[in-house]
């Protein structure tokens, strides 16, 4: 891209609390791409991901009103590692193509791409200048998805251990933020790495647009 922009890669464990931190940024002008949303536009009814989707799996892996069935795909990519290639080779060249367009657009100092299984998927660390992961302990994670999709403990388990470990994600981090003890204790984090990518970005756009 011609365009220089600070991006920051926003990721953690389901139930890690990674929209709540990103709505955070946003209000405070960050521009916030979403790879859930994009992927869920994808395969929403009428979606640009369904027609290969339908062909590869099945018109049963569609809604009456032409979605993805998540419920039914989901419990197949579980199932079957193989469906879960073939699923993403359809959707991650889609996100990505959603993804780059987006940030052209982007209007904020900085871009921040959410995406849940950055540091599993392996191309989008290179693709942005800082990874941020938002880190809770597992138990807190179980009790929030519980909580919110109503899910059983073992199926909640099953999703986590489908992820990169809690330490593996510590690792890959450039920042952390602790997400464990609600919003007083999130906001000065968040303030304090805001002010950071702000200085990052302004620092970016300084630097003469050098082609290698």
């Amino acid at each position: 891209m011609d365009k220089q922009i600070f991006s920051v890669g926003l990721t953690g464990g389901i139930g890690c609390g990674k929209t709540t931190v990103a709505d955070l940024f946003a209000a405070r002008g960050a521009s916030v791409i979403d790879t859930d949303q994009i992927a869920h536009a994808l395969t929403a009814p009428g979606g640009a991901a369904m027609p290969a989707l339908v062909e590869e799996f099945g018109a049963d892996y569609a809604t009456p009103d032409g979605a993805m069935d998540r419920a039914k795909m989901r419990a197949l990519v579980f199932a079957d590692p193989g469906a879960r290639t073939r699923l993403e080779a359809i959707l991650h060249p889609k996100i990505r193509e959603a993804t780059v367009a987006a940030a052209l657009i982007a209007t904020g100092p900085y871009v921040m791409f959410v995406v849940p299984l950055l540091i599993e998927s392996g191309t989008w660390r290179e693709r942005v200048a800082r990874v941020l992961a938002i880190d809770c302990p597992e138990e807190v994670q179980v009790a929030r998805v519980m909580a919110r999709n109503g899910l059983p403990e073992t199926q909640v388990r099953a999703i986590m251990a489908a992820q990169v470990t809690r330490a593996q994600r510590q690792a890959a981090a450039d920042d952390l933020i602790l997400n464990d003890d609600g919003l007083d204790a999130l906001l000065p984090q968040v303030e304090r790495l805001h002010a950071f990518y702000l200085d990052e970005a302004a620092r970016l756009t300084s630097l003469p647009n050098e082609r290698l």
